[in-house]
């Protein structure tokens, strides 16, 4: 599996979640040899304002898989993590991280619709877990990701 149809299926996960009524964000865990464990969307809508997807993943590998192979792993994820899910992944000793959409690219979208800030300081990955290895934005996935997150901010 390569970083670009991983993200393609993030961005999949991530329109599901807004037909549900959560955020738009969608996640994959994938071993060391490159195949999926697990798959999630937000679901921030059921009323946990942590269920994001990274947060779930990150649950998920510290429940089935010890150290060593956690550090083998690596997230893809739609968007880039919040500070909450970059801190749970380094805690958790996750391998890299691959997003398609940026903060800073969510930050400036927001603000250009008149949309409330998130709650939390919007930090990138590297400024919440400096340890980390990133990759990402993909500016093939800007416009969708886009149009995604402005059906949420139109709620």
């Amino acid at each position: 599996m390569d970083d670009i149809d991983a993200l393609k299926r993030c961005v999949e996960l991530a329109t599901e979640a807004v037909n549900a009524g959560d955020d738009a964000f969608g996640s994959l865990l994938v071993d060391g040899d490159g195949r999926i464990l697990r798959e999630e969307r937000n679901r921030v809508g059921q009323g946990d304002p942590t269920a994001h997807p990274e947060i779930a993943l990150v649950r998920w590998a510290v429940a089935h898989h010890p150290a060593a192979e956690r550090a083998a792993m690596t997230v893809y994820t739609s968007g880039e993590h919040c500070a909450m899910c970059a801190a749970a992944h380094a805690w958790a000793g996750l391998g890299p991280i691959v997003f398609a959409g940026s903060t800073a690219q969510l930050t400036r979208w927001r603000a250009s619709w008149g949309a409330a800030p998130a709650p939390i300081r919007a930090l990138a990955i590297n400024d919440v877990a400096p340890g980390l290895t990133s990759r990402g934005p993909f500016e093939a996935f800007a416009a969708e990701l886009e149009r995604l997150h402005l059906r949420v901010a139109r709620r």
